[in-house]
């Protein structure tokens, strides 16, 4: 029984950890219509910041989860302001292309800055070590912190959406942009906070894997993989379908590293095939309409 506790533990670990990130790319597609995949990228440059703040600057974890954030933010602003401006009003593959050449930038910026060797942090003093739960399980007060904080990203995204005036506004510039336009919704600026927010929350997912997971020039590429199957299985553009893609996707690798390893690397890709055979919009998803 213990092996349950412990696999569903780490599910929510993991799926927590990796709607912190998949939210942020299906925001961006959600707003701007555009399929983001630098978001690896950006998460990739999250952890390295982490890694300079901790290590090589002496900054404490709490101050370095704040900062680096912020600077991937304005590196977005930038990327959104001199280059994705010019292709919101055209075709998708137009920003699948541009993206990609941008994933294929940072990457090779990354191996020019800090080297393609593997670099690890440790967690902070206050969260190292094992707690006991209920039932004798010890598990990393770590992971527990992950958990914690991919629950109080849900609420305050969900707030964010539904009881805030911005939330509406993003909703709105979403639904329909050029209504938003006659509306006097400055829509420039909202495209820009969007993939800007979109990128801070990759970056915050960065900062927060960094002392659970080898941070290498790799380690953006992965990630979107995952990213991508997490809002396939849930639904491009769907908030509630995001949750639920990271959760489906979070048990999956869970329970499956535990039970089925010899497999495990093969079952996210066999559960996203399964969610398209039945539900090809995901399992939250809607149907474009024409």
């Amino acid at each position: 029984m213990s092996s349950f506790w412990m696999a569903l533990l780490n599910s929510l670990d993991i799926g927590l950890l990796l709607f912190i990130i998949a939210v942020g790319l299906n925001i961006v597609f959600g707003v701007l219509n555009v399929i983001n995949f630098a978001h690896g990228a950006l998460y990739m440059l999250g952890a390295y910041l982490a890694y300079t703040c901790m290590i090589m600057l002496g900054m404490s974890f709490w101050l370095t989860l704040l900062i680096a954030p912020l600077g991937v933010a304005a590196l977005a602003v930038l990327i959104d302001r001199l280059m994705l401006r010019f292709i919101y009003q055209r075709e998708i593959s137009d920003s699948l292309l541009l993206t990609f050449a941008l994933l294929l930038i940072l990457n090779e910026s990354v191996r020019l800055i800090w080297g393609a060797g593997i670099y690890v942090v440790d967690p902070p003093a206050l969260l190292q070590g094992t707690a006991t739960l209920p039932g004798g399980i010890t598990y990393p007060i770590y992971s527990l912190f992950v958990v914690t904080v991919g629950l109080v990203v849900v609420s305050a995204l969900w707030l964010l959406f539904n009881r805030t005036r911005v939330g509406k506004i993003m909703r709105a510039a979403a639904l329909d942009r050029e209504m938003a336009q006659a509306l006097c919704i400055n829509t420039k600026l909202v495209i820009t906070g969007v993939f800007a927010f979109g990128a801070w929350l990759a970056a915050v997912g960065g900062v927060v894997a960094a002392p659970m997971r080898a941070i290498d020039p790799g380690m953006g590429d992965k990630i979107i993989i995952e990213s991508f199957i997490v809002v396939v299985i849930g639904g491009l553009g769907s908030f509630p379908g995001t949750f639920l893609g990271a959760i489906v996707l979070g048990l999956i690798y869970g329970f499956g590293g535990r039970f089925f390893p010899e497999v495990n690397l093969i079952l996210p890709f066999l559960g996203m095939a399964v969610v398209l055979l039945i539900k090809p919009h995901g399992l939250m998803g809607k149907k474009a309409t024409s």
